[in-house]
């Protein structure tokens, strides 16, 4: 499985934290960091060194950036 990279921005668009996701692809990624993190203000989720998604603080994606 790719491992994937959480990353929960502050306010000023610092990383506050970050976390390892093990996922299949893309959306399931997605999906897992949700799950992991549902209150954060906004998240940006990496695979290596690309940018999967940047998530809202609904957990819903507001940019997708596709392989």
């Amino acid at each position: 499985m790719p491992d994937y990279r959480l990353y929960c921005l502050d306010g000023d668009g610092h990383i506050g934290l970050a976390d390892w996701i093990d996922a299949a692809d893309d959306g399931q990624a997605i999906k897992k960091a949700h799950e992991l993190r549902p209150d954060a203000y906004r998240c940006e989720i990496w695979h290596k060194t690309r940018l999967v998604a940047r998530l809202n603080h609904l957990g819903e994606v507001v940019q997708r950036f596709d392989a």
